[in-house]
């Protein structure tokens, strides 16, 4: 079966006064029907600008995706005009993003929001969507949807809004959700809560998901498989299990050791990863990790390394062999 998902050797650049910022540098991968695909990594990775080029979101100027094939359902996004990418937005991909209360328009309330795709994609009168928009509200655990649809964003929890936003991405029973860092700023029982509704109503529509967040830790239970982002590049991908299990890029590991366990004697200090990551504009030569690695060879600061298998559906961007 053909993926739902396909991304082709992507770039996205952005045009500064600085020089040119690489923040998307020939990505691919894909993601199957019914498939969550995570992709993580700290900020500035080029996570959310995937995301968003996959959407065709990214400001012209200063942005432009400058190569690359992004192929929905046989059809290259790259390639749709105007009616056939706002036609797909909101109906077949719909996009959760991070910040509900700025995602979120403050002078309408939030039935009004959700039933304006389902009005616009579905051709359905107002009073309808108004009644789908409450039935979507009880689908995601607000409580008195009745009287919570006439509600305005700023009468909601910030745990709430995310709620809403996801009810509005799930609208017109889209095909594909991209959900970027859905649980920032929440506490963790919030967190948990909203990935395992996230997991629930994907499963139910049988939706495809990618998760975007910064915290591998997140994703460990919901995932199907994981992309590692750094430097605008993926540096590792595969299985859940073979991420979690057998880590083999030194940044994956990083990741893995800044983590907080349950079984961890509270004496002992987590490992940070040294440094911060590259400025996109003037990415070192070579493994764009290495000034950061503990691994690091002379070769790492010259040749950049591409994807290799290293297992079944595993693959890593590294010239050494480590293990955790």
């Amino acid at each position: 079966m053909a993926p739902l998902l396909e991304v082709k050797n992507l770039k996205t650049h952005f045009f500064t006064e600085n020089g040119v910022v690489k923040a998307v540098d020939d990505v691919s991968f894909h993601v199957d029907v019914g498939e969550t695909l995570a992709i993580v990594g700290e900020s500035g990775s080029g996570k959310s600008i995937t995301a968003m080029s996959i959407l065709r979101l990214i400001p012209n100027p200063p942005g432009e995706i400058v190569n690359g094939e992004i192929i929905f359902e046989g059809d290259n996004i790259l390639e749709m005009n105007d009616e056939e990418i706002m036609d797909l937005r909101g109906n077949k991909i719909a996009m959760i993003f991070q910040e509900p209360m700025t995602s979120l328009n403050p002078v309408l309330t939030v039935g009004r929001q959700i039933a304006e795709p389902i009005e616009l994609h579905r051709q359905t009168p107002l009073a309808k969507a108004i009644n789908m928009a409450k039935d979507l509200l009880r689908k995601v655990r607000i409580a008195e949807a009745d009287k919570r649809v006439n509600s305005y964003p700023h009468q909601f929890s910030g745990g709430m809004r995310q709620r809403v936003m996801i009810a509005m991405g799930m609208a017109c029973e889209p095909k594909l959700i991209i959900a970027d860092e859905p649980t920032t700023a929440l506490d963790v029982t919030v967190q948990a809560q909203l990935l395992e509704l996230l997991k629930e109503l994907t499963r139910e529509g049988s939706s495809s998901l990618i998760l975007i967040t910064h915290d591998l830790g997140v994703v460990a239970r919901y995932a199907d498989r994981i992309n590692v982002m750094y430097g605008g590049k993926i540096v590792e991908s595969g299985t859940a299990l073979e991420i979690f299990e057998r880590p083999k890029h030194p940044y994956t590991i990083g990741l893995m050791e800044s983590i907080p366990k349950l079984d961890q004697d509270t004496r002992e200090k987590l490992i940070p990863i040294e440094g911060s990551p590259p400025n996109l504009a003037d990415v070192p030569p070579g493994c764009a990790f290495n000034p950061r690695c503990k691994f690091t060879t002379d070769k790492c600061k010259v040749d950049t390394p591409v994807l290799e298998p290293v297992g079944s559906n595993h693959y890593k961007a590294c010239w050494i062999d480590v293990e955790r």
